[in-house]
């Protein structure tokens, strides 16, 4: 085969939006179709609102509202407004935009001249128009390229601010996408509790937080803590944390108002600073797992120049320098460090609720800790031998480009996982089997964990014995029959990630994997529906007499058709921290013993499926 010419014309040179066009995932992530909340679409808003907020932050501002209907989004702020002149530039124009000019947008949390411009040429209809001093502006694109330019402002009575409207274009983001205002709300929720005064509206729904940062952490608590919130604040770093009884941290974190999902050196530096002052005040070496365990808190920097390890700015930089030379991981630790000590010295009750949780966690450290060797030991030795892991060549740990898509099944028996294990992509999909029903772990403490063989051998494949830092596998999904049986195993599994490792719900790992409950096809197509309706529409399309057949079960799904729903197109349900909800309370209801209140709800509200949903219809006599 000839080597491809490479001269002068194989020199390419793209246009800004042609670019983005191309290379998507540079400028907003993964495309996706909106049934995870780090899909481009929320991407998209959170560009639009970022602008906002910055002009709420220079102290313009104190209300955005926020409409989506159908797939249109429209995001109104009350800041100054874009510059009249400057309006296509600003929208249209790679490297345009005042967050250059560090006097006007010292800490801003945008994409720095870039966000907007991606939402620009990767939406079909693209509308700005901005109101400033009793005079307004606007101009429409689509997919970046100007389709109306009112050149002249013409009088406006409305008040100063601006205005986008956008449809994300359906060639880039596909014709099945959609937005799930419950991942909008949670945006929502995360920019109020930033930025403390702002109201949010999202389709008349009002979102406010008047204390901040510890409105944020008494909203993710899920049982109650053991002291109250405690709030401190220094210069450009702010945090709130308390403690519950819970196992492990979950500790969220932003810079410049931006939720850095994945931390870095500001997160490295909160939990430094939270062991230094135990340390300092009790007077003690403790463990810092012993100090951080059951720890849930939040921790807000604001930085100039900040630098982020990718462009949808998730982690920040280690080591971080700001341009007056200020190290920011040593600033952090001093600061906070310095006001715990101060906070714990006058509040002794508080003092004493926390002193009592490290040594309760020391205890229970200790008291695991022979059982933790032997376990340790039995899952070194499983790796290389172990029957109940089918492992992938590339893990969410690594540098790896591919890292976003490391899966890991967690399958109910052996003959579900076989068909996975034949269908799945060996670079990214691992598959892990259960020998059948897990063991019940409500009310079981940490113990379990190393005594009960399948669990210790699931914590070491995910790497999360001590936190998730190291993560192997950045979706965890459930896979198990669409039965009774399966239902239960996927409840005692949520049960066992609720009850020791409740962040990676949290962080958004756990997912449940979706999978047809019917065929239907004929001699010229094949439609596989995931519920009655989507059957009987079936039914309907292919006319006369289609063969129709009903998975009972992962099993029957042969692996030529398993790779196609577990594939890019892969139907996931995402496992989401109940909000608002005492998790304790809810696994002692479900979970834990009989109780006649159960067994009331239960009958109250029992459902009898009708036998002919799950039979194939008899040819001849249709």
């Amino acid at each position: 085969m000839p080597e491809p010419i490479y001269n002068e014309d194989s020199i390419k040179s793209l246009d800004w939006r042609e670019h983005i066009r191309l290379r998507p995932g540079m400028y907003i992530g993964k495309l996706g179709d909106g049934t995870a909340p780090e899909d481009g679409i929320y991407v998209l808003l959170k560009e639009v609102l970022d602008n906002c907020i910055d002009e709420h932050v220079m102290g313009h501002g104190k209300e955005i509202e926020i409409k989506i209907e159908n797939n249109m989004v429209s995001v109104r702020d009350y800041g100054r407004g874009v510059p009249l002149g400057k309006l296509i530039e600003c929208a249209a124009q790679i490297n345009t935009g005042a967050k250059y000019d560090s006097e006007a947008f010292k800490r801003s949390v945008g994409l720095n001249g870039v966000g907007i411009k991606a939402v620009n040429a990767l939406s079909d209809f693209f509308g700005i128009a901005a109101f400033r001093e009793g005079k307004m502006r606007a101009v429409e694109f689509s997919r970046g390229l100007v389709k109306r330019d009112m050149k002249t402002p013409v009088e406006s009575m409305e008040p100063s601010g601006t205005r986008v409207i956008f449809h994300a274009d359906e060639e880039s983001f596909g014709q099945d996408y959609s937005y799930r205002l419950d991942f909008v709300r949670e945006m929502l929720r995360y920019y109020s509790w930033l930025n403390p005064g702002l109201t949010l509206i999202l389709n008349g729904e009002k979102f406010r937080s008047k204390n901040g940062l510890p409105d944020l952490v008494a909203a993710k608590l899920t049982e109650d803590p053991l002291y109250p919130v405690i709030h401190l604040q220094g210069q450009d770093v702010e945090c709130a944390f308390t403690h519950a009884s819970g196992y492990g941290d979950e500790i969220y974190s932003f810079v410049n108002g931006q939720h850095t999902t994945q931390g870095g050196t500001h997160l490295a530096a909160f939990r430094e600073a939270v062991v230094a002052a135990a340390r300092t005040f009790f007077n003690k070496q403790f463990d810092p797992a012993d100090v951080r365990n059951g720890l849930i808190g939040s921790i807000s920097v604001k930085v100039q120049e900040p630098v982020f390890e990718s462009q949808t700015k998730t982690k920040l930089g280690s080591n971080m320098m700001e341009p007056q030379g200020r190290n920011l991981r040593t600033h952090i630790v001093n600061t906070l460090s310095q006001q715990l000590d101060n906070y714990l010295h006058k509040h002794a009750d508080v003092a004493k609720a926390w002193l009592e949780k490290i040594q309760a966690n020391e205890k229970e450290r200790k008291d695991i800790s022979g059982i933790q060797k032997l376990a340790r030991e039995s899952a070194r030795r499983a790796k290389v031998h172990n029957k109940k892991l089918r492992d992938c060549r590339i893990h969410f740990d690594t540098k790896d480009k591919q890292r976003e898509l490391s899966t890991l099944f967690i399958t109910e028996g052996d003959s579900a996982s076989g068909s996975i294990t034949k269908s799945r992509d060996v670079n990214t999909q691992a598959v892990f089997s259960l020998r059948g029903k897990p063991l019940n772990c409500f009310g079981l403490s940490r113990k379990i964990c190393y005594e009960n063989e399948e669990f210790n051998l699931l914590q070491h494949a995910l790497n999360i014995e001590e936190d998730l830092e190291e993560l192997r596998y950045n979706h965890v999904i459930l896979a198990t029959d669409a039965d009774v049986d399966g239902m239960h195993i996927r409840l005692l599994m949520i049960t066992f990630f609720l009850q020791f490792f409740p962040e990676i719900i949290r962080r958004g790992h756990l997912h449940i994997l979706t999978t047809p409950l019917f065929r239907v096809r004929n001699k010229k197509e094949t439609i596989y529906c995931y519920s009655d309706e989507e059957k009987q529409k079936a039914m309907a399309k292919l006319g006369k007499n289609p063969e129709i057949t009903r998975f009972k079960g992962l099993g029957e799904i042969s692996p030529d058709e398993f790779k196609h729903f577990i594939g890019p197109k892969m139907r996931l349900e995402p496992v989401l921290m109940p909000e608002h909800k005492n998790v304790k309370e809810l696994l002692t209801f479900y979970m834990g013993k009989n109780t006649p209140e159960r067994q009331d709800y239960i009958v109250k509200n029992l459902r009898v499926e009708q036998d002919l949903l799950f039979e194939e219809p008899d040819h001849e006599a249709a």
